[in-house]
């Protein structure tokens, strides 16, 4: 018989069919449980609410930020779930355990004329230059994750129709459309790939390092950072700002929220429904911009200004 932990991790391998990553998350936050027990003398399988209810107050005592709190209470959960699923234990002991409060945090989106920016930041006549410029066409033009960028095949880019097939959380996949932006870029990036030496086992793969590897998610970060510092851009700019303003400009523009769940691979519909926060901002100014009663205050106010000039 197995040893708990380690038929966890089968479980959220096979079963629940999550990425490493998000494994390698909840193990970890797994760790710093198992390591508050283990002075008490208690197993995991065994802990009670009171010991998981101190365990939420000793890191928070520690001034973890909430959403790294309500994080490791998550993955917590996650395994006593797992421990009722599997028969070892009755009672779930994480059943009263209430999340520390967080506020809605909205993502960062870059403007159209920032990501014009960015783009023409790129210097072409470097190596890696038309990659780096198909990449972010097709960071923002289909709104992929940074690991679903990384792993995109070129037998399943659809060039003629306009779609690639991409594998995202759980290995699922969906259809992406893609702009006529991105077929370009990527087109005139093969030519580029062509000249590389592949190395075995990466044939297959759309975006290469300059060593015929596939990248890393460091690298894909690290090349965004540098070309939104080249642009002058001072937001906080990551690869998933790309996948961010992609949902919110197709929602500003009157995509529906359906679609955009099915474009951005969300399982809920919840997660998607971020956006709506998002554009309450773009609703309001809209209104002030185009509204006959704003645009008149706006009018007595400009004419007020030059009365007094």
């Amino acid at each position: 018989m197995l040893p708990i932990p380690d038929e966890y991790h089968l479980y959220l391998k096979f079963e629940k069919a999550l990425s490493n990553n998000t494994i390698e998350a909840y193990e970890s936050d797994l760790l710093k449980l198992s390591g508050y027990l283990a002075d008490a003398h208690i197993p995991l399988e065994s802990a009670g609410k009171e010991h998981l209810r101190d365990f939420i107050i000793e890191i928070s005592s520690l001034g973890i930020h909430p959403r790294s709190q309500a994080r490791i209470l998550s993955s917590i959960k996650s395994f006593y779930h797992f421990l009722i699923y599997k028969n070892h234990i009755a009672d779930d002991p994480t059943e009263l355990l209430e999340s520390p409060r967080i506020g809605l945090r909205l993502p960062e989106v870059l403007s159209i004329e920032e990501i014009d920016k960015i783009v023409n930041a790129i210097d072409l006549s470097k190596n890696e230059g038309q990659r780096n410029k198909a990449m972010i066409e097709v960071l923002y033009g289909s709104g992929l994750r940074v690991s679903e960028l990384i792993g995109l095949q070129l037998s399943k880019l659809y060039i003629e129709e306009g779609y690639m097939l991409v594998e995202g959380k759980g290995s699922k996949q969906r259809l992406v459309p893609m702009s006529t932006q991105s077929v370009k870029q990527i087109e005139l990036w093969k030519t580029d790939r062509n000249l590389l030496t592949i190395k075995k086992g990466h044939e297959d793969i759309l975006f290469l390092n300059r060593r015929g590897s596939k990248l890393t998610r460091a690298m894909i970060f690290t090349i965004v950072k540098e070309l939104a510092l080249l642009a002058g851009i001072r937001k906080n700019v990551s690869p998933h700002t790309f996948r961010h303003s992609f949902a919110t400009h197709l929602l500003e523009n009157g995509a529906n929220l359906r679609a955009i769940q099915q474009l951005l691979g969300h399982e809920s519909i919840t997660t998607t429904e971020l956006y709506t926060h998002i554009d309450v901002h773009f609703l309001r100014t809209t209104v002030m911009e185009c509204h006959p009663l704003y645009r008149r205050k706006q009018l007595e106010m400009e004419a007020m200004d030059k009365a007094e000039k």
